[in-house]
């Protein structure tokens, strides 16, 4: 048998890995560009990009806030060009939430300044670190969908 069957695995501890995400989370937080929107307004825009157009209950239910919330946020959003609405092609008396070329721009330059920013992060962790945690990506990406 190969030693890779052989050697023990070790137990994933999901309360050390909560603790190290939040501690990540904290310093990608910091890595945001100056005058950035919301982390809100970034999740919603995010869905919007992933997901496509959306109803704003949808919406709402989506990202734990109440609807009036989210209809604040999007008028704010679509006010800043970030968001437009549009009737729904199926049933013209729904409206969709659709993020604008404006607002993946703004999505890509907020990735990029937080790319900067983990890449000094990284600058300070050892070789065999970054080798583990580029290890560790594959699964990261699949934990996240």
């Amino acid at each position: 048998m190969p030693a890779a069957e052989t050697a023990p695995r070790t137990a994933l501890d999901p309360a050390r890995l909560t603790g190290a995400i939040e501690r990540l989370f904290s310093l990608l937080r910091h890595g945001n560009p100056p005058n950035d929107i919301s982390l809100t307004a970034a999740s919603t825009l995010r869905r919007l990009e992933r997901e496509g157009p959306r109803r704003l209950t949808e919406l709402a239910a989506a990202e734990g806030v109440t609807q009036p919330a989210m209809s604040q946020l999007v008028q704010r959003l679509e006010r800043d060009g970030f968001t437009g609405r549009a009737t729904d092609p199926d049933d013209g008396r729904v409206v969709l939430v659709h993020v604008t070329d404006a607002g993946r721009d703004l999505l890509a330059r907020r990735r990029a300044h937080r790319a900067e920013h983990l890449a000094t992060l990284l600058a300070d962790v050892p070789p065999e670190d970054q080798a583990l945690i580029a290890a560790a990506l594959p699964a990261l990406e699949r934990l996240a969908k």
